[in-house]
């Protein structure tokens, strides 16, 4: 396996390591929550800078309605609760307050998908991506691990306009290089490959280098990309990618309607029609469970990605 990891941390825990940064070294930069301080790991960042945070308490749109008014002030909010949350109850204000206006509003969801667990459907969000990502003026970021979710939430802060950033609750292995920069609308080429190109984000891409090393030992080359930024897509990473290996495979955690799959669909359609398999969730609601059994139950699966790989070069 070309990615070893050492240890697993949830990826919310690097939003909040770097959310703490940011207050060190950022003083336009607050914080609000909605009654969910532990969950988002804000907690240092609000012992040091208590006079930057606000407690809104469970009112999400009057915080997404706040976060505008203080970027209109020239501050940089970061708004923290659950992606379900972030995106569903508080779509009008998204829309009205912060996109049309465009207004300087980091929009940070976490226990997003599946993997959220035994909450069950009605907080595992798995439209997000879609909604936001029709949004104009906004950006959708969607690190892999707990280094990347660090380095993206510093990097968003510097991004000017609003940002969509969503991470998730399971401790997940950490594989990314700490020092490497965050660059928002440039893929990520993780492994070099001439057979297929699988284009993941988010904990998916752990999956799909699970699934790269086993179709290499069978003697298929996986060219792996880390399509971190949905919004804006990197629309040149792929068509160099497909230009070579000549099939892709897109793996989200998320509707198979609207979500990554379709964005690489329609950049294939119009520039090189390219045959894809997509592995995601078939157009259903969640349900209680773990991760794991999750991930499993509903095609998201190491193995389901080795099998989509295997029919889409299979169609070529």
């Amino acid at each position: 396996m070309k990615y070893q990891f050492t240890e697993k941390k949830d990826t919310r825990s690097g939003f909040g390591d770097g959310l703490t940064e940011l207050g060190r070294t950022n003083p336009e930069v607050v914080a609000l929550c909605a009654d969910l301080v532990g969950s988002l790991k804000m907690a240092p960042f609000i012992k040091e800078n208590p006079s930057r945070f606000f407690q809104m308490g469970i009112s999400e749109a009057n915080m997404m309605g706040t976060a505008a008014g203080l970027a209109t002030a020239g501050k940089i909010p970061f708004t923290g609760t659950f992606a379900n949350f972030s995106t569903g109850r508080v779509y009008d204000q998204l829309r009205q307050s912060i996109a049309y206006s465009e207004k300087n509003v980091k929009v940070c969801a976490s226990h997003a998908g599946l993997t959220l667990g035994e909450d069950g459907a009605t907080h595992q969000i798995l439209e997000d991506v879609g909604m936001i990502k029709m949004l104009p003026n906004f950006t959708v970021v969607v690190p892999c691990d707990y280094n990347q979710t660090k380095a993206a939430t510093i990097a968003i802060a510097a991004h000017n306009g609003p940002v969509y950033l969503r991470f998730g609750r399971p401790s997940w292995p950490v594989f990314t290089d700490p020092t490497e920069p965050f660059i928002i609308g440039k893929a990520q080429k993780m492994i070099t490959g001439t057979d297929v190109t699988i284009i993941a984000y988010g904990h998916m891409v752990w999956k799909a280098i699970e699934a790269e090393a086993i179709l290499e030992a069978e003697g298929i080359s996986v060219e792996l990309i880390n399509m971190h930024t949905i919004k804006p897509l990197d629309e040149a990473a792929i068509l160099a990618s497909v230009s070579k290996t000549g099939c892709v495979v897109t793996a989200e955690e998320h509707n198979i309607l609207g979500g990554l799959g379709e964005s690489v669909a329609r950049v294939l359609a119009i520039n090189n029609p390219t045959p894809q398999e997509f592995i995601a969730v078939n157009d259903s609601f969640g349900e209680s469970g773990t991760p794991d059994q999750l991930l499993e139950k509903y095609g998201l699966s190491t193995e389901k990605i080795v099998l989509a790989v295997k029919k889409v070069i299979s169609r070529k």
